[in-house]
């Protein structure tokens, strides 16, 4: 009972340090000037409106969308944001009582002084932004917004766009827009002399470069992350179901202060190795199976992407030993590999010459099944917007995942870690885990 006691003790102690507050605000208020100075720059014939996340309408947490939170740092419900290209300045809107803010662990200081509390030059409640909007929207000035949904946790902006236009834009017995569409239309509406722009390919180019601030922010995440893979990794057991090994993970990171999971646990065994984001759980683990766990914490709002793959049992037999060591080794390569200048279709050049000398034979099954190399960006989201680079550059922050799979054998490999482009080459930020069969074995002992 003491020891118990002792445990749920300093999970609360976990809850007050780390899980309190409403407030995202990791950076400093530089840091968040200096991003809308950034977009401001972008646009010196307009303004640009930034809409907050509203408040939720179930018991599950509340979370800012990713844009917001990247200009302000500010997760009250409800919030508008509008940067001025044309004066330089930007003035925030929302409305939070005392007893609101003291309800959700909001600093009192957003509600007693907040142009203090974020830095935004000026502060109007939520309640003035029409109005304001309705002295701004002149001929002479163009609003700028985003047409892409907004962010929330666990989300994807490009493919929750997808997902939004076959669930209800273009479904024949739904047929609304996105919030950002509707916005749009409104704004047309309401002030047809005024032209209305996408500004998101603006923020997400923003987005795709990290500072040096963020990177800080990254690596706290992936130390975080990579313990849990590895308390996890030493876990598994024949005779565990895959629920019991998402719950470990679950709460290791979220015992070393991460808000939540960047997306649900990924566990592929058995017959479930062709189904690449399979998160059922349901399988009960046996003597042979090969796992491939992808899974990722979230940290004040930042992301990071590991996938481990391994035997439950913790010994490789020789077709499971020969899949992963081609898979590790074009990691490895692209490790070597990646440098701002290059682009992808370089990368890849270069990888191939440096297995080649390693004395590997490509026209392995395993090899020529192999999707490999970079995956996406990571950051905020944990596909992060912007796409895919025309050429590395620093700042780049993204998943390096070669995989391969083999449905007729019940096994897939897939290995990834979250890598930053620096000056003169590549970090990898989840480094430490077990990833040489050798490392592998020795850590499952």
């Amino acid at each position: 009972m003491i020891k118990r006691t002792r445990f749920l003790s300093m999970i609360a102690l976990g809850i007050l340090l780390f899980g309190s507050s409403l407030i995202a605000a990791q950076f400093a208020k530089e840091e968040y000037a200096a991003r809308r100075e950034r977009l401001m720059e972008k646009i010196p014939d307009g303004i640009a409106v930034v809409l907050g996340a509203k408040p939720r309408v179930d018991y599950n947490e509340y979370y800012q969308n990713n844009d917001f939170t990247y200009f302000t740092g500010v997760e009250v419900p409800d919030a508008i944001l509008i940067m001025d290209g044309i004066r330089k300045e930007s003035t925030l809107f929302y409305t939070i009582s005392e007893r609101e803010a003291r309800n959700v662990g909001i600093d009192l200081e957003y509600v007693r002084n907040p142009r203090e509390a974020t830095g935004v030059e000026h502060f109007l409640p939520r309640e003035q932004f029409s109005p304001y909007l309705n002295r701004m929207a002149d001929g002479s000035c163009i609003v700028y917004t985003s047409f892409k949904p907004e962010e929330l946790m666990r989300e994807c902006s490009r493919e929750k766009l997808r997902t939004l236009q076959s669930n209800m834009v273009f479904d024949d017995w739904d047929g609304r827009q996105t919030r950002e569409l509707r916005f749009v239309e409104l704004l047309k509406e309401r002030f047809p002399q005024v032209e209305v722009r996408d500004c998101s390919q603006m923020i997400w180019g923003l987005r795709v470069i990290k500072s040096p601030a963020e990177i800080v922010v990254l690596r706290k995440a992936a130390k975080i992350a990579v313990q849990a893979h590895k308390a996890m990794i030493k876990a598994t057991r024949p005779g565990m179901y895959e629920y019991e090994l998402a719950a470990l993970y679950e709460y290791m990171v979220k015992k070393e202060g991460a808000q939540d999971l960047a997306y649900y646990a990924i566990i592929c065994s058995g017959e479930n190795h062709p189904y690449l984001h399979y998160y059922k759980h349901n399988r009960l683990l046996q003597d042979g199976d090969f796992l491939v766990i992808d899974v990722g914490p979230d940290y004040a709002y930042y992301d990071i992407d590991i996938t481990v793959s391994y035997p439950v049992n913790g010994k490789f037999n020789l077709r499971q030993k020969e899949v992963y060591e081609a898979c590790n080794a074009v990691h490895e390569a692209c490790l070597k590999v990646y440098r701002p200048g290059l682009t992808l279709e370089q990368c890849r050049q270069e990888v191939r010459e440096i297995l080649e000398k390693q004395g590997f034979d490509l026209t392995k099954d395993y090899f020529q099944r192999m999707r490999g190399g970079f995956g996406h960006y990571v950051g905020m989201a944990v596909h992060d917007v912007g796409g895919g680079p025309d050429v590395l550059e620093p700042g780049m922050v993204f998943a390096n995942e070669p995989l391969c799979v083999f449905p007729d054998e019940n096994l897939g490999v897939r290995v990834e870690d979250t890598i930053l482009i620096t000056e003169d080459g590549c970090e990898n930020l989840t480094a430490g885990i077990p990833r040489t069969v050798a490392e592998i074995e020795a850590h499952m002992k």
